[in-house]
C-alpha cells in the first residue's frame, strides 16, 4: 500500500498487457490463528503502470517480494474504487456433509 493505492511488481506479458486505466479486480485471501478464521478481500478499481522516475524511486523501497522467480520489472499502481470483503470460520473435516469437502481438499 502506498498512498491509498496497491502498488504490485508484475512481468511483461500476457496478465499484464491490459490498456493503461482499464477496470480491474485483485482478490486476495488468507488465514488467520492458523487457520482458524478466513478472509477474502476484492478490490475494483484502474490500474496503470507506473512510469514517472520520482514515482518509480519511491515503490523501488516498498517490501515488494514476488513469489516467483524471473525478472518482474513492470510496477503497477491499482488506484481502488470499490473494497469488499469477509471472514469466516471454516467448518471442520469431521461436521462436513457425507461426500463434501473442504475447500482446501
Amino acid at each position: 500500500m502506498e498512498h491509498g493505492t496497491i502498488v504490485f511488481r508484475t512481468s511483461e506479458g500476457t496478465k499484464s498487457r491490459f490498456s493503461e486505466k482499464a477496470p480491474v479486480a485483485l482478490e486476495t485471501d488468507g488465514t488467520l490463528n492458523d487457520g482458524a478464521l478466513v478472509w477474502s478481500v476484492i478490490v475494483h478499481g484502474h490500474a496503470a503502470t507506473i512510469n514517472q522516475t520520482s514515482e518509480l524511486l519511491n515503490t523501488v523501497t516498498l517490501p515488494l517480494h514476488p513469489w516467483e522467480s524471473g525478472r518482474k520489472d513492470r510496477f503497477m499502481r491499482l488506484v481502488p474504487e470499490t473494497i469488499t470483503g469477509r471472514s469466516f470460520t471454516p467448518l471442520q473435516a469431521s461436521t462436513h456433509p457425507q461426500g463434501a469437502r473442504a475447500p482446501d481438499e
